[in-house]
């Protein structure tokens, strides 16, 4: 199965998903956008639309939906709008970008669970959007903190 994550800088999400049990494979890259292919130079410039992203392929067997969704709530500040840490601009922003209903469905019921739990001070501003075209980023931002050491 796919589940498609916007959560800032996509090197550290997909540090932290590539390593989660139950993931098969991943990769970066953008979505969202109005620009066709576009390039990192391109989602920098913060007016592509696209956010830097991670899709992901995962065992169902091995790992829920429901249970990389709370991988995603808690690897990120989800109540940032579109900033994690020092990364600024609409291309970092926190969304989950659903593949069919039953994901939309899980999605936001999770969101609306964390945000009542008041788990977090601030009210958590997610988008919960349909996935659009998925545009894998080049190479070298594949599994970036591995091929780095980090």
């Amino acid at each position: 199965m796919k589940a498609t994550f916007g959560a800032g800088c996509f090197w550290h999400v997909e540090d932290i998903l590539v390593k989660t049990k139950g993931v098969t494979s991943t990769a970066v890259g953008y979505i969202g956008g109005q620009l066709p292919n576009p390039t990192y130079e391109d989602v920098c410039t913060d007016k592509t639309g696209h956010a830097e992203a991670v899709e992901v392929e995962f065992n169902p067997d091995e790992i829920s939906y429901e249970e990389l969704l709370d991988v995603f709530w808690h690897n990120h500040n989800p109540t940032t709008l579109n900033r994690q840490g020092p990364d600024i601009g609409n291309q970092y922003r926190s969304a989950i970008f659903y593949h069919d209903e039953k994901q939309k469905e899980i999605a936001e019921k999770s969101k609306k669970s964390l945000d009542s739990s008041k788990s977090f001070r601030d009210p958590i501003v997610t988008q919960i959007v349909p996935a659009a075209k998925f545009y894998k980023a080049e190479e070298y931002h594949q599994k970036y903190f591995k091929k780095h050491g980090f």
